[in-house]
């Protein structure tokens, strides 16, 4: 049955280089994916998707849903399709969106059959404000058994880990004075930015060694001879995992208080992005895709790599179990976010990343839809979790 899906594939690979190529001469920025998703959207549509756009309030966001005439799990893969400032697609976000579609699209060829759903849902800003977090806040997860989602890299690695993260903006308010004539009367919301970062440097410290705070001021003064009277800094910080990381922000904040209590300023503390929940990898769906992407793609997947980045699809990995791996263009230290990287995607590497990705991703969802036991195990590592 799995040679099937290969042909299924065969069929649609065309489609599939000419949509991601597309999404790469097109680039369009977080929440501004118009184009981007009308190009998804009506793709899934042709192919006997039921579509909804505009979930938990973002324009550009969707989900594409294709019921099977037998009852059985549900399964999501994961589109991104939003790209960076002035290198485009430079995170491969070209490849992501259209891997996704084309897994969904194989499967659904034998749905009718075997039983369960294929769901895609496409999640904007991945880069900035991450969709994921309201969706799986807001129950868009609620009736999905999987969540799936593979990245181009260098090389190929199985899911991992990623840190839990917040984005804290500190809002510091003072009184504007002439800084050379009288001080005296002013108060200087940028020296409280200063102790901000002062303090912040001084708990380094007395933190676990996966903690990772750093930050810019953001306004600091327009004019040397004025004492600035608004002063603002923001900052991530990132932890292994989100209770931990609730007790360090705790402590920042702290210190944004005390420092702004030293100046006499008064302070605002707010969220300037999305806040991104830990990834925990459900073991047994990753090993399912690392089978199938090795057979697939004839080369090894290595072990997850240490991460010290965040992002949103942790949010999804806490509701549902999920995995996040990476594939990989075959040329060991390719940079992400690089001009080099995106120009990668319209290769014929690029191309043959795609269509190993999208069978990949096929495959494991046939797996968790024919295998009972897998399903169960899957369904038993999360609910320990």
């Amino acid at each position: 049955m799995k040679d099937i899906l290969t042909k299924e594939l065969d069929l649609i690979k065309q489609d599939l280089i000419n949509m991601s190529d597309h999404l790469y001469h097109h680039p369009e920025l977080g929440d501004q994916e118009y184009e981007s998703m009308k190009l998804l959207t009506e793709y899934l549509n042709k192919q006997g998707f039921e579509v909804e756009t505009g979930l938990v309030g973002r324009p550009t966001a969707f989900k594409a849903t294709y019921e099977g005439k037998k009852t059985g799990p549900k399964i999501a893969y994961l589109a991104e399709y939003d790209a960076l400032p002035g290198v485009g697609h430079g995170c491969g976000h070209n490849l992501i969106g259209t891997m996704s579609v084309g897994a969904a699209v194989i499967l659904s060829k034998q749905i009718d059959q075997i039983g369960g759903s294929v769901v895609v849902l496409g999640t904007p800003a991945e880069e900035t404000n991450g969709a994921k977090v309201p969706m799986s806040d807001e129950g868009i997860f609620t009736d999905i058994d999987a969540a799936m989602i593979v990245h181009p890299s260098d090389l190929s690695y199985e899911s991992g880990e990623s840190l839990a993260m917040d984005a804290i903006q500190f809002a510091f308010t003072g009184k504007a004075s002439h800084a050379a004539a009288s001080p005296e009367k002013g108060i200087n919301a940028l020296d409280s930015v200063i102790q901000l970062f002062n303090g912040v440097n001084a708990i380094r410290e007395h933190v676990t060694s996966d903690v990772r705070i750093h930050g810019i001021i953001s306004e600091g003064g327009q004019a040397a001879n004025v004492v600035p009277d608004y002063s603002v800094a923001q900052f991530y910080v990132r932890a292994k995992e989100r209770d931990y990381l609730n007790e360090v922000v705790d402590k920042v904040h702290n210190i944004a208080k005390g420092a702004a209590l030293m100046t006499g300023a008064t302070l605002e503390i707010s969220n300037y992005e999305l806040s991104y929940d830990n990834m925990i990898t459900n073991k047994a769906l990753s090993n399912a895709f690392n089978q199938n992407l090795q057979q697939v793609s004839g080369k090894a997947v290595l072990p997850a790599k240490q991460s010290y980045g965040s992002i949103d699809m942790g949010n999804v990995s806490q509701v549902v179990p999920a995995i996040h791996p990476y594939i990989g263009f075959g040329k060991e230290g390719l940079i992400a976010h690089t001009q080099e990287f995106a120009d990668k995607t319209i290769t014929d590497e690029g191309h043959q990343t795609l269509t190993n990705g999208a069978l990949s991703l096929a495959l494991t969802g046939y797996d968790l839809l024919t295998d009972k036991a897998l399903f169960q195990s899957i369904q038993q590592e999360f609910n320990n979790k």
